[in-house]
């Protein structure tokens, strides 16, 4: 497997921001009430990403190590001021509807994360996939969980009505506490599929042990691994 596609792969599924590494959990609580809101706020974040990944990279052997973060920070600043007025000038619904969600961006603990732990570690090309992956990851959470709540608590989807016409809505799904229901099921679901893959696998050694140790990640395939070698043991 190519690093650009490795890059893909540990982005969309492997290290997904918001289902494996519960990152973002800011926006992704609080703009999910509908699904548009969810891939507007994800492709967004996906742009900024991508941008500002590109940019640190470009410039890591220029920028001094004790100023790397304020440094990061004025980057991402820049990128999303001008995405910002784009979406004010060109598509005001959707930055009606994100509101005060987009500025924060800047201290988005993703983009931040990449900034630090790859973008300035790894060449531009490197960069940039690593952004698209983490980007359309966290694009892909968020519209999930948007599709959920919206079909659930409003009966439509993407703003079509899906619902049959006395379909009573779960109202509790469009407030905070169903954000928390939602993603927490669709974890759930997620990592259940994860385990039960791993445990298939049997002894087998992800790679990410492989290559670079456990590190005590978050890594449902690990843990399948483990509870099938715990089972094996206990007969």
């Amino acid at each position: 497997m190519s690093k650009t596609v490795e890059r893909l792969k540990c982005g969309i599924i492997t290290e997904n921001p918001t289902f494996v590494q519960m990152l973002g959990m800011c926006p992704t609580m609080a703009v999910t009430t509908s699904a548009v809101n969810g891939i507007g706020m994800g492709l967004t974040t996906t742009v900024i990403l991508i941008l500002s990944n590109m940019m640190i990279s470009a410039l890591r052997k220029v920028i001094p190590d004790k100023v790397r973060i304020p440094a990061y920070i004025v980057i991402v600043a820049s990128f999303v001021t001008i995405v910002q007025f784009l979406l004010q000038g060109f598509v005001p619904s959707l930055y009606d509807s994100l509101g005060i969600y987009i500025p924060l961006i800047v201290v988005n603990c993703i983009i931040l994360g990449r900034a630090e732990s790859f973008a300035s570690k790894n060449n531009v090309w490197l960069s940039m996939f690593d952004g698209i992956g983490m980007g359309l990851g966290f694009t892909i959470g968020l519209t999930s969980i948007g599709i959920f709540r919206e079909l659930f608590g409003n009966g439509s989807i993407f703003g079509f009505q899906i619902m049959p016409a006395g379909y009573e809505p779960v109202t509790i799904l469009i407030l905070a506490p169903g954000a928390f229901f939602v993603l927490a099921c669709l974890v759930a679901i997620q990592n259940k599929v994860r385990i039960n893959k791993a445990k298939k696998m049997g002894n087998a050694t992800p790679d990410c042990e492989r290559e670079n140790g456990c590190a005590g990640c978050a890594n449902t395939l690990c843990a399948g691994r483990r509870l099938a070698e715990q089972e094996n043991n206990e007969k």
